[in-house]
């Protein structure tokens, strides 16, 4: 593959060691910090030549690296980076400016995940009309006689390695969003058959490309395989495998042969890690091969599937020890510091590919002929991944091995989606707009918690196996035609199984945007009464001082966070064992929290902790909503049994 960005000269320094200081952030968003610093609009390091700037996958992998770091911190700046970055590229009519569908080269799909995330997030239809083109160019895509994407139509008959983690993570989400479910037979169909035509059955490892007619210079005319086992092509493999698997239907019946090609992946790609430096070399089964090199983008690569491998349960926890070997790695060998809060990468072979013009042979002396650079983006941005990736592993889990679960049927709103699908949204684990609570979500998840989401009335069975029980902003009439009120018996079912130790979180909202009647029926049970108030009301759009709420020093609950914004929201009244935590400026409560057997119960009068008002997009820095949501899964994890 074609480099796109010039190579930066930085100053090396000789001898540093780098270690992380208690002042310094973490070296994923160090690295961030760089990235934005060196390419401020993520297109070249060359402003003077805006002309020469191309549509190209160089920047998807940067950009999924920054998006990993805004959903752990929440920090809007990386938000806006990935949005002024596609920007530049897409219209308002949703046209991909210096992209050519006609070349149908896989290399140009991988943007389409970063447009998805702009468009799940913000809804403006022109990043979904901007990846339907992308979805319109894997329908078209020329294929093998067996149904495997080519590479790029200048490349007839092969597949790469590399052509995985281009199209096949996009092509999974774009069919998850749009429910198209015939679609993942052909994602899984991708990867069996590149399996298959590139793999070395005695190292388990696959080579870097294959030619179906085994008529290129570089094929073998017996297999079609391309000679070596180049690093970075598995790496590139691996990270799609464990982006695919995470849109991939759980019942779907080829999910079982996704999970084995990783295992055996695995298997193969710890087999070759470097005992002494735990890295691994460019080309991978040849170490003592003079020339060789331990490199930078494919260490990173693998760090990162096997980090999040281990974490989202496809790999087993015990190879966490690769990644964790590898990482160790590349912070001694690869990263440099650049500054304060700044860091570089070393160490990451520019471009290595097979045919074109000049061409590229695939033997052992053509990968090592290519550089190898500081700072190239498919190393940076691989890196991003796995720094992200182990930043979350190192994270105190005071949740592991409980369940937290959000209630979708006493709110169940249903809406259509841009394909006309029913989608039930407002408040749910999955919605990434302003109403979702995925932020909320990745917090308790970081935390060690598993999410699930309770569909059906609440029952002493179907909540038994639950820590920690959140009902939101019940529907009312207006909301859905036929809502499920909070009735007696559910009632009896709740307060029972929070009198037998569960925690209980309601959060509600001001009267015309709730269901007040039956909910204070249950609240009653713990002391809590929604006054049905609408207080915080924000008349100015950016006038956020009216909905602020400071946190007095010593909160039992928000331990970190002290200015924080509830708008619109309802204020309690309490009685006999309820307790406030919170009170606004007016002395009224805000948060409660009762004790009720060997239960607890906390209750908020807003929805509070969604997106919109957490994610770092809108509000002003001094609001700590997510300091905030941090706190209160803390707390929920210590008191959850």
């Amino acid at each position: 593959m074609r480099k796109i960005f010039k190579y930066l000269a930085v100053a090396t320094f000789a001898g540093l060691t780098f270690q992380l200081s208690a002042q310094e952030k973490p070296l994923s968003q160090q690295m961030a910090n760089t990235v934005m610093e060196i390419w401020k609009d993520s297109l070249n390091l060359d402003p003077a030549k805006p002309k020469a700037v191309k549509w190209a996958y160089d920047q998807g992998v940067i950009l999924e690296g920054i998006e990993g770091i805004w959903k752990r911190t929440a920090d809007g700046e990386y938000f806006k980076y990935m949005q002024k970055s596609m920007d530049f590229f897409v219209t308002k009519d949703g046209v991909i400016n210096r992209y050519k569908q006609a070349d149908y080269n896989i290399d140009n799909v991988k943007n389409g995940r970063t447009l998805l995330t702009l468009y799940n997030v913000t809804g403006q239809q022109k990043y979904f009309r901007a990846a339907t083109t992308l979805w319109d160019q894997l329908k078209g895509q020329p294929r093998t006689n067996e149904g495997g994407f080519w590479h790029k139509k200048i490349y007839p008959n092969q597949m790469w390695l590399d052509g995985l983690y281009m199209g096949q993570p996009f092509y999974a989400e774009y069919a998850a969003l749009v429910k198209d479910d015939k679609a993942f037979d052909d994602i899984a169909n991708q990867f069996i058959w590149m399996e298959k035509n590139a793999v070395d059955a005695k190292t388990g490892l696959m080579y870097h490309g294959w030619d179906e007619s085994k008529t290129e210079k570089w094929a073998d005319k017996t297999t079609g395989k391309s000679p070596n086992f180049w690093a970075r092509a598995m790496g590139w493999y691996g990270m799609a495998l464990v982006d695919v698997l995470d849109n991939f239907p759980v019942n779907h019946p080829k999910r079982a042969e996704l999970l084995a090609i990783l295992n055996r992946y695995a298997k193969a790609i710890q087999k070759v890690q470097d005992s002494k430096t735990g890295l691994w070399f460019d080309i991978l089964d040849k170490p003592k091969e003079k020339g060789n090199y331990v490199e930078a983008s494919a260490s990173s690569m693998f760090v990162y599937t096997f980090a999040k491998a281990v974490r989202q349960g496809y790999l087993p926890k015990s190879f966490f020890a690769v990644a964790d070997k590898g990482y160790k790695g590349i912070k001694k060998e690869f990263v440099e510091s650049a500054g304060t809060n700044k860091v570089n990468l070393k160490g990451t072979v520019s471009v290595s590919g097979l045919g074109g013009k000049p061409y590229r042979d695939g033997s052992f002396e053509y990968y090592m002929s290519e550089k190898v650079i500081t700072n190239d983006p498919k190393g940076v941005g691989a890196f991003l991944l796995a720094a992200n990736e182990m930043e979350i592993a190192a994270m105190p889990k005071p949740g592991m091995g409980k369940l937290v679960t959000l209630d979708s049927y006493f709110n169940h709103e249903v809406k259509k989606d841009q394909s006309g699908n029913d989608l039930v949204w407002h408040y749910k684990w999955d919605e990434r707009g302003n109403n979702g609570f995925t932020f909320f979500g990745d917090l308790f998840i970081n935390n060690g918690f598993k999410t699930n989401t309770l569909y059906q009335s609440p029952t002493a069975e179907n909540l038994k196996n639950t820590a920690v029980y959140i009902i939101v902003d019940p529907d009312n009439e207006k909301e859905a035609p036929k809502p499920n009120f909070i009735k007696e018996e559910n009632i009896t079912q709740i307060t029972e199984w929070v009198n037998k130790g569960g925690v209980l979180v309601l959060f509600g909202n001001d009267a015309p945007n709730v269901e007040l009647e039956h909910f204070n029926k249950l609240t009653a049970r713990f002391g809590v009464h929604f006054n049905g108030t609408t207080k915080g009301r924000v008349p100015v759009a950016t006038n956020f001082e009216t909905a602020k709420v400071e946190v007095p020093a010593g909160n039992e609950v928000l331990k970190t966070a002290k200015n924080i914004f509830i708008k619109e929201y309802s204020s309690l009244k309490l009685s006999g064992n309820a307790k406030s935590i919170l009170k606004d400026s007016d002395g009224e409560d805000v948060i409660s929290i009762t004790k009720y057997g060997k239960g607890t119960v906390f209750v908020i009068g807003d929805p509070w902790l969604y997106n919109e008002y957490v994610d770092g997009r809108k509000l002003p820095a001094k609001y700590e909503n997510f300091k905030a949501a941090s706190d209160l899964v803390n707390w929920l994890a210590k008191i959850a049994k």
